[in-house]
């Protein structure tokens, strides 16, 4: 016997679907967020860029600059953050300070942060935007010619 189906019903099962697939789309795409809500601690790395975490800090390398937050970074529910802190833009290869005011704003989802740091150069008088780099915990920054100056633990 064959089995019929009213347009209505038929319509009905379709949209059903459609918001199945929807809302698992939406699911698959939220970001893992840190329970805590802050940044995981321990070294993190990508192309030209490296992060070390702390318990009292974070101190971010891009390219041959760094920057430096004091305490751990909070993130929000969705993952984002923005932090103040302090960067060194003259770094490499001898430290010309002063450090000058900056802003670390950024993403993360699961294992894989994304940075940018923007920088009021109060030397020169302007905005100076680094990155955004990706980063990823366990992997080894990747910054050329321009050594990371800390490891985690240990103060060079």
């Amino acid at each position: 016997m064959p089995i019929t189906t009213s347009p209505r019903a038929f319509l009905g099962s379709v949209l059903a679907a459609v918001a199945a697939i929807a809302a698992l789309s939406c699911a698959a795409s939220s970001p893992v967020v840190p329970t805590d809500l802050r940044i995981p601690l321990g070294t993190w790395g990508g192309d030209s860029g490296g992060m070390i975490v702390e318990d009292t800090s974070m101190h971010l390398h891009i390219g041959c600059t760094f920057g430096d937050v004091s305490g751990r970074i909070p993130v929000d529910a969705s993952g984002r953050f923005d932090v103040a802190g302090s960067y060194m833009l003259r770094a490499y290869p001898i430290t010309i300070g002063p450090t000058v005011p900056a802003r670390f704003t950024g993403t993360i989802d699961g294992d894989r942060v994304v940075v940018t740091a923007t920088v009021d150069d109060t030397v020169e008088h302007r905005t100076v935007v680094r990155g955004p780099v990706s980063l990823r915990l366990g992997a080894a920054p990747q910054l050329g010619p321009c050594p990371i100056c800390r490891v985690r633990g240990v103060r060079r």
